[in-house]
């Protein structure tokens, strides 16, 4: 993990693997502490890049060729400015899913095993976007800072 942080920026890049986005995870929500952030906040940040991020390792990349994922975090007094960058697979349609949950009236065998990741980076976030430029992913997760 190559990580780098300024007094309101923090920069993390590392491979695009299950125990790297531990470690990303973990950094992360030690910068957001040591920035006065509420633990709710710190909480609902750290869901919300859990899910994008075990997307990318998920979906992004070949399982037998895991490539780089770059997260860039930047703080102002009132916003927190999460962008995940990776040059895995595009999303379909170059957007995110829609993020509807799946049938709650189903049995517990029926449920989809997947289906919730997007529903809770929507749900967490203040403003969700995504680009593709230049053969790179970029997912921008915004969310209102609460301090402790």
């Amino acid at each position: 993990m190559t990580p780098s942080a300024t007094p309101q920026n923090l920069t993390l890049i590392t491979k695009a693997t299950e125990l790297s986005v531990r470690d990303i995870l973990a950094r992360a929500r030690v910068w957001l502490r040591t920035k006065g952030l509420a633990d709710e906040t710190c909480g609902t940040v750290e869901l919300a890049l859990a899910e994008a991020l075990n997307n990318i390792v998920e979906h992004a990349y070949a399982a037998e060729t895991p490539g780089g994922i770059r997260l860039v975090v930047r703080l102002s007094p009132a916003r927190l400015v999460c962008v995940l960058s990776d040059q895995g697979a595009a999303l379909p349609d170059l957007k995110p899913p829609g993020g509807a949950l799946p049938d709650p009236s189903v049995g517990r065998d029926d449920l989809p095993e997947g289906g919730f990741g997007w529903f809770l980076i929507r749900d967490l976030t203040e403003r969700l976007a995504y680009r593709r430029r230049a053969g790179w992913n970029h997912l921008t997760l915004e969310f209102t800072v609460n301090r402790a």
